[in-house]
């Protein structure tokens, strides 16, 4: 079944806005929601529909995807306080959202939904992230009328991400780097090749049920991750690996420091686990996957200043 029309739920973030450019350049009608025009301001030029409202309003979500075809949930936190199973942030965005799109669609007669997910979620998982994200899934599988597709993308890298630029950043500023968790791994997909995946089988029928993993060519630990940035930059900083005890410390005192933390306990908790797939990448996905080495020059240079200057608002809470 063709899918025309698309009603794009958090799709002015990262991996949104290269997704809604890769959904126009298939042709097809997109809209996106946003609480704040300005939020998408950088996605005006394009063809789209950039409709304010709130998505967490049953309401004004099930009038945002009425008339849609389908319908993509890229909505995500990774910092969602803390609660048991997880915080309230957590619950409302990566549980609570999900649970309201799947009755706004079926409310609609909306047939199509594809829900971006992440590698490892489980509703027992190590982490409050990995359990909400676990549990977001068992919301999108509750739909029996639903056409349904689920990806779950290891950390996803490219322009204006916050974790290649994130590292990059450190090794800019530090001359020594105590690094949390070093020997964490994960197998790094860039967000253009997630955004061509979720277009390709945005309308194969054969795709409705399945949940497919998704990264990139090869896996690293997050001790290669840093130094290769360094590698990048021509800076080579020393990594201090942090034993466990030190490194719950350190992510402490970035949560109780003001702004948006560059590391908390539950991140530790989701690194406790690789971030590799399972097995090979589905041949319906349609792609073959970028390495790092061969994007990641091209914006963690000069043409990540901008990138850095963002990091730095996100930190400070403005």
């Amino acid at each position: 079944m063709r899918h025309q029309t698309i009603a794009v739920v958090g799709g002015s973030g990262f991996i949104g806005s290269h997704l809604v450019n890769a959904l126009v350049e298939a042709g097809k009608t997109v809209r996106i929601a946003t609480r704040r025009r300005y939020n998408a301001r950088h996605l005006t030029l394009l063809p789209i529909d950039v409709i304010e409202t709130d998505v967490f309003d049953p309401v004004a979500l099930a009038a945002f995807v009425e008339g849609a075809d389908a319908v993509i949930n890229l909505a995500g936190t990774l910092h969602g306080g803390r609660g048991d199973p997880y915080g309230p942030g957590f619950a409302k965005i990566h549980v609570e959202l999900p649970t309201k799109i799947v009755a706004a669609c079926e409310g609609k007669g909306v047939h199509r939904l594809i829900h971006i997910s992440a590698l490892g979620a489980d509703p027992h998982g190590p982490s409050m992230y990995l359990r909400s994200k676990g549990d977001g899934e068992k919301a999108v599988h509750a739909s029996a009328s639903l056409a349904t597709t689920i990806f779950r993308p290891s950390v996803v890298f490219g322009p204006d991400d916050t974790f290649l630029n994130r590292l990059a950043l450190l090794e800019k500023l530090f001359p020594v780097i105590p690094l949390a968790m070093p020997d964490a791994k994960f197998q790094p997909v860039y967000v253009g090749d997630l955004s061509k995946a979720i277009v390709n089988v945005l309308d194969l029928d054969a795709a409705s049920g399945h949940t497919y993993e998704l990264g990139g060519p090869s896996v690293y630990t997050l001790e290669q991750l840093l130094a290769y940035c360094g590698e990048v930059l021509g800076r080579h900083a020393r990594i201090v690996r942090l034993p466990g005890a030190f490194a719950r410390m350190q992510a402490l005192s970035f949560e109780l420091a003001p702004g948006e933390p560059m590391l908390t306990r539950d991140n530790l908790d989701s690194m406790s686990v690789d971030n590799v797939l399972s097995g090979p990448l589905a041949p319906e996905l349609g792609i073959e996957p970028a390495s790092i080495e061969a994007i990641a020059p091209l914006y963690l240079g000069d043409a990540s200043q901008r990138s850095r200057l963002n990091l730095f608002r996100a930190s400070a809470g403005r």
